[in-house]
């Protein structure tokens, strides 16, 4: 951290930027797929967080507070949309490999939970390399039709103590296990990239032949999509690179770039690009100032939370526009501020859902995803 530096250098970046597309985008050289998309995306330069460390900001995007026991974004939008099959979930996280070996940040399940909202409403982990669900495939000498007789029998005895104790949550519980029981047929397959055309794969980079890969996660992020699942939401970690950031983010842009790209333009091709609403950032930006020690070849950055960038596509956005400025130093917002709040409530509105009124009754209050304080605003200059 810099809190203790005597100095805070500016540190220009190493690489250059293009103007890209008919918006003009400027975009760095370590994402050239990235530059290709430049019209199909809203680019939001001007992104605020109250947050300035990893556990409360990734807490803060995640799940619109910086303190534990929230619904997680993809929770409130399968609470206000519901399930489309009956055999997937409505909500699939999945973590990917990432090539740079530090910086790695933890994250906690309840990112992706359901805390107050019914249990059916939190995300499924779903991993690229081994079984997609653990635990999930019957264990060896338990065929489908004992596991069926099984759920009857609990589903029976379930029935009984719902009736004596009126409690939701055993009735929440037997349709989890229900689900479960369906998806052991259904999930296996959507990440199972070998019948996908080589075309396809060649979209999103040669790391989508690798499982796990953020490449490959892509890949079956757009095959469960097809499916019938609600909201997708990939993690790739390893990008808090307080030194040595060239050398970082040159791995990390090789990992995500062409992978970004190939997502886009194959939810496009096949007609899914306007129903399906693409999401691209991280929990708070990075400081002008360096970390560290400044030389000509390197650099680190500290945390930043006043201004950093995101990106939108797809799903009734505004393609082609940048949003917003910011001061000389990129330090603070100078117009068109984008508080997580309101790009909370902007994302909801995008699903159809009213941001001020999709709320939850928990312990006397009534719980929003963009809080209890006053209405937040839809960011309508971001709309299509």
């Amino acid at each position: 951290m810099t809190s203790k530096q005597a100095r805070l250098p500016l540190a220009p970046s190493r690489f250059s930027f293009q103007q890209a597309g008919q918006s003009g985008a400027w975009v760095s050289e370590l994402l050239p797929y990235t530059q290709r998309i430049a019209d199909k995306l809203a680019i939001i330069k001007t992104v605020s967080t109250e947050s300035l460390n990893h556990e409360l900001g990734m807490s803060n995007i995640n799940t619109g507070s910086q303190l534990p026991g929230k619904p997680s974004l993809g929770a409130w939008l399968s609470y206000g949309l519901g399930r489309i099959q009956d055999d997937v979930p409505s909500y699939v996280v999945m973590t990917s490999s990432f090539s740079t070996k530090q910086f790695v940040q933890a994250i906690p399940t309840r990112l992706w939970g359901s805390a107050f909202l019914p249990a059916e409403n939190g995300g499924i982990p779903m991993r690229g390399v081994g079984d997609p669900v653990l635990f999930l495939p019957n264990p060896p000498g338990v065929s489908p039709t004992s596991r069926r007789a099984m759920l009857d029998a609990l589903g029976g005895l379930n029935a009984l103590a719902t009736k004596a104790l009126n409690d939701p949550i055993i009735a929440q519980r037997t349709a989890q296990y229900e689900l479960a029981f369906r998806m052991q047929s259904s999930m296996p397959g959507l990440t199972n990239l070998s019948q996908e055309p080589a075309s396809t794969l060649a979209l999103y980079g040669e790391q989508a032949a690798v499982p796990g890969t953020f490449a490959a996660n892509c890949v079956s992020a757009r095959r469960m999509l097809e499916k019938g699942v609600r909201f997708v939401q990939i993690y790739h970690r390893g990008w808090d690179a307080h030194l040595g950031t060239p050398a970082n983010h040159r791995l990390q842009c090789q990992d995500i770039d062409q992978a970004c790209y190939g997502l886009l333009t194959d939810l496009e091709q096949r007609g899914l690009l306007e129903d399906t609403l693409v999401i691209w950032g991280g929990e708070f930006g990075r400081t002008v100032y360096c970390q560290g020690e400044l030389t000509r070849e390197s650099y680190g950055r500290d945390h930043h939370p006043y201004c950093f960038t995101m990106w939108l596509a797809g799903g009734g956005v505004r393609a082609g526009i940048v949003h917003g400025e910011t001061d000389d130093f990129s330090f603070n917002v100078a117009s068109g501020e984008v508080p997580l709040r309101d790009l909370h409530a902007t994302i909801l509105h995008l699903f159809g859902l009213n941001p001020n009124r999709l709320t939850y009754l928990h312990d006397g209050l009534p719980e929003k995803l963009t809080g209890v304080g006053g209405p937040a605003r839809v960011v309508t200059e971001l709309l299509a």
